[in-house]
């Protein structure tokens, strides 16, 4: 058996009342046009009684809109990442639109297959953490739909691009870290990428700024996975021979690598500083004390949210350079 969706005009034969004036209710434009209330107290609660909805194709067409939003990010499991998302779901869904979300895997050829499937179900604006150091191929992909870069963005770009001032938190963690040290490691991600560079001149600053020299063989780079902190880890023991006095990791993804090593080599009862970059409550629960950087994933949520919006508004609207500052948890 199949159920017969309820639509307008059953709303208006019950109501005695034309299916232009249960539109004008239904779409809050009841005073504009006169409606008085006793009517629109009727349409109301004939559409609640029958969980109306209205049509989202009719809406689509009449709008020119198709209420969905993409969202690309580098990884589904990386939680800075998946609170943005979930955040900006929620602030979508308040609003009547989907938001399909997406993971290039940090691969541009994926980032670039990605955005195409969401640019041909004809999303109105997309959302894109980019593994891309060039915003060329974004040119062609704005003729039809609107782009809003955030985290890892484009310097000089011709979008909206939305980040934390990740170099300045890197700064002051990294020199209340090494308070009293010689000598600090970096471990990092891929170096072409914004955020990278933001928090390794961080690193350099704070390191400037509590009077350490800087030293090139201190610094390793390669991605963001755990595996990587890992072995980058590996290397540094390996090369330095012994436990360093302290270490910043630039992401947590890669402080997971670097506690798995310490801990398979039993190490963890050694005296190294540690602080990262990202912030999760596990790190509240460990019996070593780590500082972290924590991005406010709530606002640059609601800023996403709110340019994604002025932009559908105002397509040539002048893009914006949209800085959060980051909050630093102190736990040493």
């Amino acid at each position: 058996m199949t159920t017969k969706k309820f639509k307008l005009a059953d709303i208006a034969e019950l109501a005695g009342v034309s299916k232009s004036t249960v539109s004008f209710v239904l779409n809050g434009h009841a005073k504009k046009h006169r409606i008085n209330e006793e009517t629109v107290k009727k349409v109301e609660a004939i559409a609640f009684a029958h969980n109306y909805s209205p049509s989202i194709y009719a809406r689509a067409l009449k709008s020119k809109q198709t209420y969905t939003a993409g969202l690309v990010i580098p990884d589904l499991t990386n939680m800075g990442f998946a609170t943005i998302a979930k955040k900006l779901e929620v602030l979508c869904r308040s609003q009547g639109y989907q938001l399909l979300i997406a993971s290039s895997d940090d691969d541009p050829e994926m980032e670039k297959q990605v955005i195409q499937s969401l640019v041909d179900r004809q999303v109105d604006v997309l959302f894109i953490a980019t593994s891309l150091t060039s915003e060329s191929y974004f040119h062609q992909v704005k003729q039809t739909t609107p782009i809003i870069l955030f985290d890892r963005v484009i310097e000089e770009s011709v979008f909206t691009n939305i980040k934390t001032d990740s170099a300045s938190a890197t700064q002051q963690v990294v020199a209340h870290l090494v308070q009293g040290l010689e000598e600090c490691f970096y471990i990092g991600g891929q170096m072409d990428l914004s955020p990278s560079k933001d928090r390794f001149a961080g690193y350099q600053a704070g390191l400037h700024q509590a009077g350490i020299a800087f030293q090139p063989q201190h610094v390793l780079n390669k991605d963001y996975q755990p595996s990587s902190g890992y072995e980058m880890m590996a290397t540094i023991m390996s090369q330095h021979g012994k436990a360093p006095q302290a270490i910043f990791t630039a992401s947590y993804s890669l402080l997971e690598g670097v506690l798995r090593y310490l801990t398979e080599h039993d190490l963890l009862s050694a005296d190294i500083q540690i602080a990262t970059f990202d912030n999760y409550d596990i790190l509240d629960c460990l019996p070593i004390k780590i500082d972290s950087v924590e991005q406010d994933c709530d606002l640059i949520a609601q800023a996403l949210f709110d340019e994604g919006k002025a932009l559908l508004n105002q397509p040539n609207r002048q893009p914006e350079r949209l800085s959060f500052p980051a909050k630093i948890h102190y736990r040493r």
